[in-house]
Protein backbone atom coordinates (compact mmCIF):
# COMPACT_ATOMS: atom_id res chain seq x y z
CA UNK A 1 0.00 0.00 0.00
CA UNK A 2 1.26 3.45 -0.91
CA UNK A 3 1.17 6.19 1.70
CA UNK A 4 0.90 9.75 0.42
CA UNK A 5 1.64 12.83 2.50
CA UNK A 6 0.68 16.47 2.01
CA UNK A 7 2.44 19.34 3.75
CA UNK A 8 1.14 22.88 3.72
CA UNK A 9 4.19 24.76 4.91
CA UNK A 10 2.82 25.42 8.38
CA UNK A 11 5.71 26.10 10.77
CA UNK A 12 4.17 23.57 13.17
CA UNK A 13 4.56 20.79 10.57
CA UNK A 14 8.33 21.28 10.42
CA UNK A 15 8.78 22.03 14.11
CA UNK A 16 6.85 18.99 15.34
CA UNK A 17 7.43 16.73 12.34
CA UNK A 18 4.02 15.95 10.87
CA UNK A 19 2.13 16.13 7.59
CA UNK A 20 -1.11 18.08 7.22
CA UNK A 21 -2.78 15.09 5.54
CA UNK A 22 -1.88 11.46 5.01
CA UNK A 23 -3.63 9.07 2.62
CA UNK A 24 -3.32 5.32 3.04
CA UNK A 25 -5.55 3.18 0.88
CA UNK A 26 -9.07 4.54 0.96
CA UNK A 27 -8.55 6.74 4.04
CA UNK A 28 -7.31 10.30 4.16
CA UNK A 29 -6.56 11.78 7.58
CA UNK A 30 -6.13 15.49 8.20
CA UNK A 31 -4.10 16.57 11.22
CA UNK A 32 -5.27 18.95 13.88
CA UNK A 33 -5.82 22.26 12.13
CA UNK A 34 -6.06 25.65 13.81
CA UNK A 35 -7.59 28.80 12.31
CA UNK A 36 -4.22 30.10 11.12
CA UNK A 37 -3.61 31.21 7.54
CA UNK A 38 0.01 31.97 6.72
CA UNK A 39 0.65 32.16 10.45
CA UNK A 40 -2.08 34.76 11.03
CA UNK A 41 -4.95 33.90 13.38
CA UNK A 42 -8.36 34.24 11.74
CA UNK A 43 -11.25 35.51 13.87
CA UNK A 44 -9.52 36.31 17.14
CA UNK A 45 -12.09 35.96 19.93
CA UNK A 46 -14.79 34.65 17.55
CA UNK A 47 -15.44 30.89 17.81
CA UNK A 48 -17.68 30.83 14.71
CA UNK A 49 -15.06 32.48 12.47
CA UNK A 50 -12.28 30.37 13.96
CA UNK A 51 -14.21 27.12 13.43
CA UNK A 52 -15.12 28.01 9.86
CA UNK A 53 -11.50 29.01 9.10
CA UNK A 54 -10.04 25.86 10.68
CA UNK A 55 -12.50 23.56 8.89
CA UNK A 56 -11.96 25.34 5.57
CA UNK A 57 -8.19 25.05 5.95
CA UNK A 58 -8.52 21.35 6.86
CA UNK A 59 -10.76 20.76 3.82
CA UNK A 60 -8.14 22.40 1.60
CA UNK A 61 -5.74 19.62 2.64
CA UNK A 62 -8.09 17.14 0.92
CA UNK A 63 -7.82 18.94 -2.43
CA UNK A 64 -4.61 17.20 -3.59
CA UNK A 65 -6.51 13.92 -3.23
CA UNK A 66 -9.44 15.18 -5.31
CA UNK A 67 -11.77 15.28 -2.30
CA UNK A 68 -14.08 17.79 -0.71
CA UNK A 69 -16.53 18.05 2.19
CA UNK A 70 -18.73 15.27 0.79
CA UNK A 71 -15.93 12.75 1.35
CA UNK A 72 -15.52 13.55 5.05
CA UNK A 73 -16.61 10.69 7.30
CA UNK A 74 -15.57 12.08 10.69
CA UNK A 75 -14.80 15.44 12.21
CA UNK A 76 -13.35 16.20 15.59
CA UNK A 77 -13.70 19.66 17.08
CA UNK A 78 -11.67 20.67 20.10
CA UNK A 79 -12.90 23.81 21.86
CA UNK A 80 -11.46 25.70 24.79
CA UNK A 81 -14.88 26.80 26.10
CA UNK A 82 -18.20 24.97 26.39
CA UNK A 83 -19.93 28.29 25.68
CA UNK A 84 -18.64 28.10 22.07
CA UNK A 85 -20.46 24.87 21.15
CA UNK A 86 -23.34 26.62 19.35
CA UNK A 87 -21.07 28.92 17.33
CA UNK A 88 -18.75 26.07 16.35
CA UNK A 89 -21.74 23.87 15.54
CA UNK A 90 -23.20 26.52 13.25
CA UNK A 91 -19.95 26.75 11.26
CA UNK A 92 -19.73 22.94 11.07
CA UNK A 93 -23.34 22.65 9.88
CA UNK A 94 -22.78 25.26 7.14
CA UNK A 95 -19.90 23.24 5.67
CA UNK A 96 -21.29 19.73 6.12
CA UNK A 97 -25.11 19.98 6.01
CA UNK A 98 -25.30 18.35 2.56
CA UNK A 99 -23.35 15.27 3.68
CA UNK A 100 -23.10 15.19 7.48
CA UNK A 101 -20.17 13.21 8.91
CA UNK A 102 -20.01 11.67 12.35
CA UNK A 103 -18.54 14.19 14.74
CA UNK A 104 -16.94 14.45 18.14
CA UNK A 105 -16.71 17.65 20.12
CA UNK A 106 -14.37 17.88 23.10
CA UNK A 107 -13.63 20.76 25.45
CA UNK A 108 -9.90 21.04 26.21
CA UNK A 109 -7.83 23.27 28.48
CA UNK A 110 -6.05 25.11 25.67
CA UNK A 111 -3.76 25.11 22.64
CA UNK A 112 -0.17 26.08 21.84
CA UNK A 113 -1.44 29.55 20.87
CA UNK A 114 -3.65 30.84 23.71
CA UNK A 115 -5.73 32.96 21.29
CA UNK A 116 -6.97 29.83 19.50
CA UNK A 117 -10.45 28.75 20.54
CA UNK A 118 -10.83 25.73 18.24
CA UNK A 119 -8.81 23.06 16.49
CA UNK A 120 -10.27 20.47 14.10
CA UNK A 121 -9.39 17.11 12.56
CA UNK A 122 -10.94 15.32 9.58
CA UNK A 123 -11.09 11.77 8.29
CA UNK A 124 -12.21 11.23 4.71
CA UNK A 125 -12.88 8.33 2.36
CA UNK A 126 -11.75 8.03 -1.22
CA UNK A 127 -12.61 5.21 -3.52
CA UNK A 128 -9.33 3.82 -4.78
CA UNK A 129 -10.59 4.18 -8.34
CA UNK A 130 -10.87 7.95 -7.71
CA UNK A 131 -7.20 8.43 -6.85
CA UNK A 132 -5.67 11.23 -8.88
CA UNK A 133 -2.68 10.33 -11.01
CA UNK A 134 0.64 11.28 -9.38
CA UNK A 135 2.13 14.51 -10.71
Amino acid sequence: MTIERVRTGSPWEEKIGFARAVAAGDRVLVAGTMPLVDGVLQGEGDPYVQTKAALTHALEALTPFGLGAEAVLRTRLYLTHLRDVDAAGRAHRELFAAAPPVSTLVVVSGFADSRVLVEVELEAFRALSERPEPT
